[in-house]
């Protein structure tokens, strides 16, 4: 790790963080207090996914549909409108919308086939988004003058990422420059977590050998095609397993860096008690090593 104590964090003139962990447990909360502060930079995983690498794929989404509307296919062919993400860092819709639901198209499915084509574009583009972190540490003190830095990381990161390979590119390159803080939920957690998308199902990424031994398991048990699975049922019985598989691999990250609960991350109020939190936590990883 980067910063062997609690000391040498404190003292150290250029902070930096990369935080991972299952979406809705605080990540983007913490970045943004943290950039406010003044003093940090905040890069966001999915912000550049969404912009830099996926966001020809998703405007082009949107002229596809837009194409259907006769009024707007003939301003769009004169070039008379323009269609564009306005993707921001607390809105990442236009990305999880593009990434969309296998199933029946009547219900707003994709076919199966293309479903694993956008899943794979999103895998390249987080990848590619994640090596450039140690780009944007450069710039955001280069040009903006920011030393201390925090990386938004995506919830699927670690559908990416081999952490039990010491040699992984991509673990060996953000350990290498940054410390991983794992915000680690707990059981109730989980269940808010289910619970929440379960109200409101949206797209995500799954790495895939899960995705397809879920898409077999569910059609067999639902005795249904691939045009008749319910798109937002099958997310739905997906995610508790999605969550389920991806504990253990959050686990395996976390030996590369430190752990933090999730109810200590809500109690974080401010920059300092947030640089308190991580010195306490490396101490306390040092006298338990």
């Amino acid at each position: 790790m980067i910063y062997g104590s609690g000391a040498e964090w404190r003292e150290a003139t250029a902070k930096r963080v990369l935080l991972f962990g299952m979406s809705g447990l605080g990540k983007t909360h913490v970045s943004n207090l943290l950039r406010d502060s003044g003093d940090w930079f905040h890069y966001s995983v999915d912000y550049r996914i969404g912009t830099r690498y996926m966001g020809e794929h998703i405007a082009d989404n949107f002229k596809r549909e837009a194409m259907k509307v006769p009024f707007l296919r003939e301003l769009l062919r004169t070039d008379s409108v323009y269609i564009a993400s306005n993707i921001t860092f607390n809105n990442l819709a236009p990305l999880s919308t593009y990434l969309g639901k296998p199933g029946n198209p009547e219900k707003g499915g994709l076919r199966f086939a293309d479903y694993l084509e956008r899943q794979a574009q999103h895998r390249e583009a987080e990848v590619a988004a994640l090596h450039d972190t140690q780009r944007f540490v450069r710039r955001a003190s280069e040009i903006y003058g920011y030393q201390n830095f925090v990386c938004d990381s995506g919830g699927s990161i670690c559908e990416v990422v081999d952490p039990d390979n010491p040699d992984d590119p991509v673990m060996s390159d953000l350990a290498g420059n940054l410390l991983m803080v794992w915000i680690k939920g707990s059981d109730a957690h989980t269940d808010e977590l289910i619970r929440r998308f379960d109200k409101a199902p949206k797209p995500m990424y799954y790495q895939p050998g899960f995705l397809h031994s879920a898409w077999a398991e569910y059609r067999a048990l639902k005795g249904v095609t691939e045009a008749e699975v319910d798109p937002d049922d099958f997310v739905r019985w997906t995610y508790a397993r999605a969550l389920a598989h991806r504990q253990p691999r959050y686990a395996a990250m976390a030996r590369w860096g430190v752990t933090v609960t999730a109810e200590e991350v809500a109690a974080v109020r401010s920059a300092a008690e947030f640089v308190e939190l991580i010195a306490h936590t490396l101490d306390s990883r040092a006298a338990a090593a």
